[in-house]
This record gives C-alpha cells, sequence and structure tokens, in this order.
C-alpha cells in the first residue's frame, strides 16, 4: 500500500487526551490504519467522531476520579484518508447519516486477508497437535526401553529383612539397658581409679 504510510509527527503525537505518552510501538500507524480499516467494515458508515469515542480512553487523574477523553480526530482523519486515497474505503451518505464505508476493493482485500489468516491458524494448530503427538509418544517409548531392561534382569524374589515395628514397650527396656550399661562402666571406673 503506498498511500498508507506514516508522517513525521507520528512518532511524536500522542493518540488522545487520555493517555499520558505517545504509543511505544514503533509501527502504530499501520496497526491503528488497519483496526480503522476493520471498524469502518464492521460498523460502516461510520464517521471520525465515532472513531475518535471507539478509540478513547478512561484520563488517571491521580486522587481524582477518572475522566473518559475522546481519541484526537487529526490522526484518525489522516488515516481515513490514506485509505480513502487507496481505494478502500469511500464517503457515502445513507439518509441523514454520512461517513465512510468499506468499498468492493476493501472488501476484497479484507476477505483475502482473513483467508491468509485463518489458513496460517490452522496450519499452527496441526503442528501444535503434530508436537503434541510426538511428546506424548516419546514417554512411551522411554518406558517401554526401561521394561525391557528390566527383562533382561533375572528376578530376585528374595524377603528383604524389614525392621520390626517397635512399641512403646520395647524403646522403654532399650533406654532402661543404654543406661544401666552407661552406670555400669562409671561404676567400673570408679573401682579401678580407687585401685
Amino acid at each position: 500500500m503506498k498511500s498508507v504510510e506514516e508522517p513525521d509527527w507520528a512518532k511524536l503525537v500522542k493518540t488522545g487526551p487520555g493517555k499520558e505518552r505517545p504509543p511505544v510501538n514503533p509501527e502504530w500507524w499501520y496497526e491503528r490504519c488497519a483496526s480503522i480499516l476493520r471498524k469502518v467494515y464492521m460498523l460502516g458508515p461510520i464517521g471520525v467522531s465515532k472513531l475518535r469515542t471507539l478509540y478513547g480512553a478512561k484520563k488517571n487523574k491521580g486522587v481524582e476520579p477518572e475522566h473518559f477523553y475522546r481519541a484526537s480526530g487529526n490522526h484518525i482523519r489522516k488515516m481515513l484518508q490514506q485509505l480513502e486515497a487507496e481505494g478502500l474505503v469511500e464517503q457515502v451518505k445513507k439518509g441523514v447519516h454520512k461517513g465512510r464505508k468499506v468499498s468492493a476493493q476493501g472488501q476484497s482485500f479484507l476477505r483475502k486477508i482473513g483467508s491468509e489468516v485463518v489458513a496460517s491458524e490452522e496450519k499452527s494448530k496441526k503442528e501444535d497437535k503434530k508436537e503434541t503427538k510426538k511428546e506424548k509418544s516419546e514417554p512411551k517409548e522411554e518406558e517401554k526401553k526401561t521394561e525391557r531392561k528390566k527383562d533382561k534382569k533375572p528376578d530376585t524374589d528374595k524377603k528383604e529383612d524389614k525392621p520390626k515395628k517397635s512399641s512403646k514397650k520395647d524403646t522403654k527396656s532399650s533406654t532402661k539397658k543404654k543406661k544401666s550399661s552407661k552406670s555400669s562402666k562409671k561404676s567400673k571406673k570408679k573401682k579401678e581409679a580407687k585401685k
């Protein structure tokens, strides 16, 4: 699209009084143009005033309550003019209302882009399904390998010596034995010291 170009001032300007800073994305002009084209397609005929309301935002006033401000109309108007020069949008008067709507060329362009997007999404979904199937099948192969290794090892069905469950009585008697052995050692040492 030759006629849709970002002006020099687009890097410096805010999109409305409700915003604190200009857009961070360097491609914001083209994304907003595409968005405006879609809005015109969905809601057309539509004018700059309604688009200003759609792209407006609430301004953060600190302690005070937020207040809604409409977006600035200059950049929206320029984008509509560029889309009109490209032949995607045309001015229409419908009864009392006047505004812009998508032309036949614009409709075919949007349908073409839409079908490409749908096709790419379906392709990515198919690829994701294939990847998940591969991931699910890989653990099964690893399990088979471990089962094969287990089959190769000889079976050992020897009973392992399990420690007996000790009751409270057993623990009390063992502590008494330890204390008595300590006291007997002390008494032996005292006797040896006396000699």
